[in-house]
């Protein structure tokens, strides 16, 4: 049985502390806005996948009672950054498996200012279950004063540099597109533009990296109404987008094997689930228009460019300096200006990007509308480990 997307919405993502709000008023905004565009109310729905990292045990529950007392299931789910996607898989599976009609997929997120930890609850970290990665990383660059997931990614650039001759200017170049494209996003936390330069002298996170090439802490919510072929007909045509195909993997013994932290963060788990969700729906990269990718940092988007095919290894910063990944390029990569400029609330990163990607495929994202997009392909990715791809059709 096929699954679409009936609706979407979402909150703007906001600063951490900067609007007073809590994490069940920003799921109700986000929740009430896809309920809205499906045209359907909360009683149709018959199960709710909700995502987050970084709230108490049942806080799905809370956050959903916001929108109806109805009983039925909350699952939640949390798998670091990659948390919305997951969330969307399942209520994709519950509605292919035809147990369910009608799955609303919640996600959101209430952060602290400043920079992630590394994923170690209470100072312990070796209980942390990115200990392994860190380690890896550790081996080969050391482990210093800066905030650990730029550590991590830092280390990624600069072997992607050492291996390839990837430059600073080639990892500013995936910034600057980004930044530019959040210009025309309302929903998005930062909304002005940069030019390579300006991001090459802002401020350094962990070398290469500058304060404008790394995703912020975000508070935000994004949801999707997923429903059934049998549900679409009863509520009658328009408005669907069809989730074509979608993939998950987790790391593997590659991820680990090489020492490399270009491995760690995630490139072949990144691959793999490409390679996956295109058998699966039969398509390629070279079928797809529009591209929601996971830019945590600047040099996840290239590692990313090459994971999904989109060039051969190495050749990821020469494909963004070409133009190839912005308007009138081959593919239009983060017209919501990425994590980078949009924000990264960790549970509802996933389904922000799925929010974007039906706004496009509908034609309704106003000024950042890629022209006559018809296949889009979501990135979602997070360490320790889980990567996300899914493709979406318009219907």
């Amino acid at each position: 049985m096929k699954a679409y997307v009936a609706g979407v919405g979402m909150t703007r993502f906001e600063k951490p502390e900067t609007r007073e709000w809590q994490y069940w008023d920003m799921a109700r905004e986000a929740g009430e806005a896809a309920l809205a565009d499906a045209g359907i109310s909360y009683t149709d729905v018959e199960q709710v996948p909700v995502g987050y990292c970084f709230q108490p045990s049942t806080a799905g529950q809370r956050a959903a009672y916001e929108l109806g007392l109805t009983g039925v299931p909350v699952y939640n789910v949390n798998n670091n950054c990659a948390t919305g996607a997951t969330a969307l898989m399942l209520a994709r599976q519950l509605v292919e498996g035809g147990g369910c009609d009608c799955v609303l997929a919640l996600g959101f997120e209430k952060m602290r200012k400043g920079a992630l930890g590394a994923g170690a609850d209470g100072g312990d970290f070796a209980a942390s279950p990115v200990a392994r990665h860190y380690g890896i990383m550790a081996a080969r660059h050391g482990f210093g004063a800066t905030p650990p997931t730029a550590q991590i990614f830092g280390g990624a650039a600069r072997e992607h540099m050492d291996r390839y001759g990837t430059t600073e200017a080639q990892l500013a170049a995936v910034a600057a597109k980004n930044h530019r494209h959040s210009v025309h996003n309302p929903y998005a936390q930062f909304r002005d533009a940069h030019d390579v330069d300006e991001i090459l002298a802002a401020r350094t996170v962990h070398r290469p990296l500058t304060r404008l090439q790394c995703s912020p802490t975000s508070d935000g919510a994004a949801a999707a109404v997923v429903v059934s072929e049998r549900f679409a007909e009863r509520r009658g045509p328009g408005g669907l987008t069809e989730i074509v195909a979608q993939a998950m993997v987790t790391d593997t013994a590659e991820s680990f094997a090489s020492g490399s932290c270009i491995d760690v963060v995630g490139q072949p788990m990144s691959r793999e689930a490409a390679r996956q969700a295109y058998e699966r729906a039969g398509l390629g990269i070279d079928d797809v228009d529009v591209v929601e990718l996971h830019d945590c940092f600047s040099v996840n988007e290239l590692l990313t460019y090459e994971a999904l095919g989109m060039c051969p290894a190495g050749e990821s910063g020469a494909l963004v300096e070409s133009g190839a990944t912005t308007y009138g390029g081959r593919w239009v990569v983060n017209p919501s200006g990425g994590l980078i400029s949009k924000g990264h609330p960790l549970g509802a990163t996933g389904l922000a990007q799925t929010a974007e990607l039906v706004w496009q495929l509908r034609g309704e994202a106003g000024e950042r509308q890629v022209p006559g997009a018809r296949v889009g392909l979501a990135h979602n990715i997070g360490l320790g480990g889980a990567a996300v791809v899914t493709l979406l059709r318009a219907g």
